[in-house]
């Protein structure tokens, strides 16, 4: 692992952290490896918890078997562990993305020294959708992921949002159709962030 401050920590929480959060989590991974290869991914340590979470447990067989179109469902999924939110993990993180604004709530109640950092999750995206990339690094992508967020959190409250644009609605209790709807959202939104972090070529 590489030295901290060469390092950006992002932590996703969601209500149970066993559907929308791991989603984001593995999702966000898989695109960085893809993206900036396992050497310069690994500069990015990312966790999922959930402000009340089913700890111990499995991903929802549901959600999880959404995640087969990236051939992700199997050994990536099943080793996941769903983790309760602690005040450390949100000190520690760099960027905190909570499944919909009450998560991100939350999130600061529990850890107000969290407020810079946290932002919803498709909140976030959007806000990053409006940095000009001249006002990034062009190279490396830790540097670039750091000034999005100070960016980001600059554009609080400028560019216009639709509260109902800004949800990853929870698929527990609902049909399929729900958790195919929800990894749809988050991984949209994780696209759209982690895109962002890579310098242009």
């Amino acid at each position: 692992m590489p030295p901290e401050g060469e390092t950006f920590r992002l932590l996703f929480v969601c209500t149970g952290n066993i559907c929308r959060s791991p989603v984001a989590e593995i999702m966000a991974r898989h695109i960085l490896i893809g993206a900036l290869g396992g050497r310069e991914a690994s500069r990015f340590p990312i966790s999922s918890a959930g402000v009340g979470a089913v700890v111990g447990e499995m991903m929802h067989p549901q959600t999880r078997d959404e995640l087969s179109p990236w051939g992700l469902d199997g050994l990536v999924a099943g080793e996941f562990r769903a983790r309760q939110l602690r005040s450390a993990m949100v000190r520690r993180a760099d960027l905190v993305l909570g499944a919909n604004v009450r998560h991100r709530s939350a999130i600061v109640e529990r850890e107000p020294a969290g407020l810079r950092t946290t932002f919803a999750l498709r909140e976030f995206a959007a806000l990053v959708d409006a940095v000009d990339e001249r006002m990034l690094p062009a190279d490396d992508p830790v540097k670039r992921a750091t000034e999005l967020v100070d960016q980001a959190r600059m554009l609080r409250g400028i560019v216009p949002m639709d509260p109902e644009d800004l949800r990853v609605p929870d698929p527990i209790g609902r049909p399929q159709s729900a958790h195919r709807e929800a990894v749809e959202l988050v991984t949209d939104a994780v696209h759209r962030i982690v895109r962002r972090f890579v310098p242009a070529r």
